[in-house]
């Protein structure tokens, strides 16, 4: 049988077909605008996502046999406020999960309703991209808005919705709203009180691998699909990312360099870390993870190169990079604000140690080099609670890079394992929906049976020891310039 994994980004949705043993049959993006309203804010029109996602599919699906699609699922870019009316009509556009404005809103609720109530509620802090401070943003400065609410959901729900007729959400993606109690995998009564919503506004949970409903008989017939064709929760696209390299079950680690960058840790435990400079959220194998999440990663490299330099050959620009482990000029990648371990709407991008001889190579290794040491600050976190990684799997656009590869296995001194395929959130959702339609018993025996290494990149000695030095001045940047990060926001 064929599935479909759909992964509802932040620039694009990318649709993938996979067969019952994971050979990926075909890949088809499409893109949509992101708007920017005033500074720090990101939005986008829920239409689009449908339009494109339905525009691609029928592209996907062109040249298939269309009566062995058995399922299709999703990972989704997570946090984003989706509202629906009585009539199911989008009342606003979305908010982003990487949206700056709810600054006043999370220090209400971390420091009034406080960080250990937050985390003993839904075993997180607020943080300016999570869901429940939109909506308490909304509340206050939207309130005809808010008044109208009949359903609260997430980016890829709301696909699912339109797909399914169900108002659904999976364990994963719920667990970056604020709104959720992790342990208990179900809504949290106190956060929706604090919030001012009622359950019965919220999405229905599932498991990520679990059923949800079959296609809406307009869909199918749009498509050219069976409306028996199921429709499986997903995951966030974190979460999906990891069940696409495999990091599921206890210990397994994933690297993520897309828009945004995560390293993710999965346990059986749940767990909580005592600053909350880690998410804690359920996993989509049933379990749990860790995870610290940078709100610019190859966005970072996208943005140096497109906007500053101005050349579409990011190849050529790292081939001229030769002198790892050396460079004097650091770079802090906070072009959206940063979220782990920080925490920090304010924090602002930053090159410093520029000097005279200073190269344009030496600008973009700063950028790579940047990006790898701020996943490094969200290790730390995890080895302070007695977590030991030696391995991670990678993907990501940013993981296309041999030489960005290279630097994260020194800076975070780790063996990086490179997966046949890098379409982590894409794949992963082919993969749940598989999980969905009985071809594999768990989403354990499906990453067993589909996953494999095809390279590892391990650290050398004498470079990451030079990193590790480097590590040391780049940790003391941040703290430094934190209260002009506050002076100029």
């Amino acid at each position: 049988m064929l599935y479909i994994g759909v992964d509802l980004g932040t620039s694009a949705v990318k649709l993938l077909l996979m067969e019952g043993d994971g050979t990926i049959q075909k890949i088809v993006s499409r893109e949509y605008p992101l708007y920017f309203p005033n500074p720090g804010w990101s939005e986008q029109n829920p239409k689009d996502w449908y339009e494109q996602t339905m525009e691609g599919l029928k592209e996907l699906l062109a040249d298939c046999d269309r009566s062995r699609v058995a399922g299709i699922s999703f990972g989704g870019q997570m946090h984003g406020l989706v509202i629906l009316d009585r009539d199911d009509q989008v009342i606003r556009p979305a908010i982003l999960w990487n949206d700056g404005r709810t600054q006043e809103e999370c220090d209400y609720l971390n420091n009034v309703i406080g960080k250990e109530t937050l985390s003993s509620y839904t075993a997180n802090i607020a943080f300016a991209g999570f869901t429940a401070p939109k909506l308490l943003w909304v509340q206050k400065h939207e309130p005809e808005n808010f008044s109208r609410i009949e359903k609260i959901m997430l980016p890829k729900d709301y696909l699912a919705y339109r797909l399914s007729g169900v108002h659904c959400t999976d364990v994963s993606d719920a667990s970056g709203m604020l709104l959720f109690d992790v342990k208990n995998r179900c809504w949290s009564k106190e956060m929706l009180d604090i919030c001012g919503v009622r359950e019965e506004q919220m999405a229905k949970i599932f498991e990520s691998y679990e059923v949800v409903g079959t296609l809406l008989p307009e869909v199918a017939a749009q498509l050219g699909l069976s409306e028996t064709v199921k429709v499986i929760a997903g995951a966030g696209d974190n979460a999906a990312a990891a069940v696409g390299t495999g990091t599921v079950g206890d210990g397994g680690c994933n690297i993520s360099l897309g828009t945004s960058g995560t390293i993710f840790i999965s346990s059986e435990k749940f767990g909580v870390d005592k600053y909350n400079a880690l998410h804690a959220f359920a996993h989509a194998d049933g379990h749990y993870h860790l995870m610290g999440c940078m709100l610019s990663a190859a966005s970072c490299n996208k943005w140096w190169m497109d906007e500053i330099i101005g050349t579409k050959d990011y190849a050529a620009e790292q081939a001229q990079i030769t002198k790892l482990g050396e460079n004097h000029v650091f770079y802090l990648p906070y072009l959206m604000g940063e979220r782990s371990p920080h925490n920090n709407p304010n924090a602002r991008a930053t090159f410093i140690g520029m000097t005279m001889d200073t190269t344009r190579a030496d600008m973009t290794q700063a950028v790579l080099e940047g990006v790898a040491f701020a996943l490094r600050d969200s290790l730390e976190v995890a080895k302070s609670l007695g977590i030991q990684i030696e391995r991670t799997k990678i993907c990501g656009g940013g993981a296309k890079s041999p030489l960005w590869k290279k630097i994260i296995a020194n800076v975070l001194n780790l063996k990086v394992d490179v997966i046949e395929s890098e379409e982590g959130p894409g794949l992963g959702g082919a993969m749940l929906a598989a999980v969905g339609c009985g071809e594999y018993a768990s989403v354990e025996e499906a990453a067993t049976k589909i996953v494999r290494v095809i390279d590892t990149i391990e650290p050398d000695g004498q470079l990451a020891a030079k990193y590790d030095a480097r590590y040391q001045q780049f940790k003391q940047i941040y703290p430094t310039c934190r209260p002009l990060f506050d002076i100029i926001s």
